[in-house]
């Protein structure tokens, strides 16, 4: 370990894998090390399940009832992979998904006047639905079909609407779209927890449903794609990326010092040793002095002998509820469930009380409140690049956006998915 490293990374969450591997593909010279012996940082696969009861501090073991403690593998915060979205991108252009199988989640559904709507996935679902009345149909799909052909730089597609000037709430009003149709495209298809896109230029807000669209075309039951053996695959995909380029990784290292000599890092100390670097990439609970709290998590694990009412008894599924999301995937004849959103009272659990009743009976609750972290700086002097807590959002958009900023900070230029093309002679290194 007493060697001169490029790039040392602390923390094996997906933000820091991706970019260990992308800095390896680009001939850096990385350590990659976590205090944990396992990879996922705060967003790991819990395995067996007494491993979680543990976790959260649940007294006893589980019931016989809940099976063999090996058969689960619980995320701890749960996203999905948009099928056209950014990680999807990463993991095709870098060859990681030959590490990985994946499943497409079963259905997405919305909560509306104390009942569960199915998302449409096509246009004669969204015929039949109930969501919206047959006037309201029809307005919508003009609506869509403006979406799709939406292009920022071909002033005949925007039909008078600026896509950087004109807000979202004036494109709603063109179509003449009620609120409850405004409520599920901005939170069931564009993605937002709040509503406060609504007065901002609408390029953002279209190009989101533009996604989930694109998305929902490549496997028809949904836009969302899952890791079938849980989200901890995917850090550790990365993680063999950078290997296979010559990173070092190195689990279960406390990390004892991080070494900054004129206000620079210069290398981290770790059982007595000491590695050199030029740079530092690191999640929050590494150096907690140089970030700041922007907000608080809650979430809730809830296991169920049963699925949810009003989903057509499907494996795997997201509830979106106004700001609050609820994700749930199938396990042995259990169900798990997820419920997560931004706090914003002093009583987390009480904000989730919708989603939790629509859950009942739930045999465990597992409850944990994070707070979440933000550098304090863009880290260009120092060299020290703190990636962002992971926020209450149910895909891994946001995720990407933060690793292409560090990426801009870590090297001076724009994210290019083209760079992180692998060599086609590097195959030698997946040699099972």
């Amino acid at each position: 370990m007493n060697e001169e490293y490029d790039v040392i990374v602390l923390g094996t969450g997906l933000t820091e894998c991706i970019l260990s591997g992308i800095m390896s593909v680009k001939g850096k010279k990385v350590l990659h090390m976590d205090r944990n012996s396992y990879y996922g940082g705060e967003s790991a696969s819990i395995t067996p399940l007494e491993d979680l009861y543990k976790r959260f501090n649940i007294p006893g073991t589980p019931p016989e009832s809940m099976g063999k403690g090996r058969d689960w593998n619980v995320d701890l915060i749960p996203k999905f992979l948009m099928a056209n979205g950014q990680l999807v991108r990463m993991l095709l252009i870098t060859e990681v998904t030959r590490y990985l199988d994946f499943k497409v989640v079963e259905g997405s559904y919305v909560f509306k006047k104390d009942r569960i709507y199915k998302v449409p996935s096509t246009e004669t679902e969204a015929l039949a639905s109930s969501l919206m009345g047959l006037f309201e149909k029809r307005r919508f799909r003009k609506f869509l079909v403006y979406v799709s052909n939406f292009d920022p730089s071909d002033p005949k597609t925007l039909e008078g609407v600026n896509p950087n000037k004109t807000t979202m709430r004036e494109v709603y009003k063109k179509y003449d779209l009620g609120q409850d149709v405004i409520d599920f495209t901005g939170h069931s298809l564009a993605l937002y927890r709040t509503d406060e896109y609504l007065d901002q230029p609408c390029v953002d807000a279209i190009n989101r449903i533009k996604l989930y669209s694109e998305s929902l075309a490549r496997y028809g039951k949904s836009p969302y794609l899952y890791p079938l053996y849980g989200l901890g695959e995917l850090p550790q995909g990365f993680a063999r990326l950078s290997a296979i380029y010559g990173g070092i990784y190195m689990l279960n290292k406390p990390i004892e010092e991080i070494i900054i000599e004129d206000g620079k890092v210069v290398g981290v100390k770790s059982e007595g040793e000491i590695a050199r670097c030029k740079q530092l990439i690191c999640d929050p609970s590494y150096i907690i002095d140089r970030t700041k709290k922007v907000g608080q998590v809650v979430r809730v694990i809830c296991v169920m002998n049963h699925p949810i009412k009003n989903t057509s008894d499907v494996n795997s599924c997201q509830i979106i509820f106004p700001q609050n999301q609820v994700n749930r995937k199938h396990a042995k004849g259990k169900y798990v469930a997820i419920v997560s959103t931004t706090v914003e009272t002093s009583d987390p659990e009480k904000e989730l009380k919708p989603a939790l009743e629509l859950l009942e009976p739930i045999e465990q609750k597992f409850v944990s409140i994070s707070d979440q972290y933000a550098p304090t700086d863009l880290g260009t002097e120092s060299q020290i690049f703190i990636s962002r807590s992971y926020d209450a959002t149910t895909h891994f958009e946001t995720t990407c956006d933060d690793i292409k900023d560090i990426f801009k900070r870590l090297t001076g230029t724009d994210f290019d998915f083209g760079d992180i093309n692998r060599k086609q002679n590097d195959i030698f290194g997946d040699a099972e």
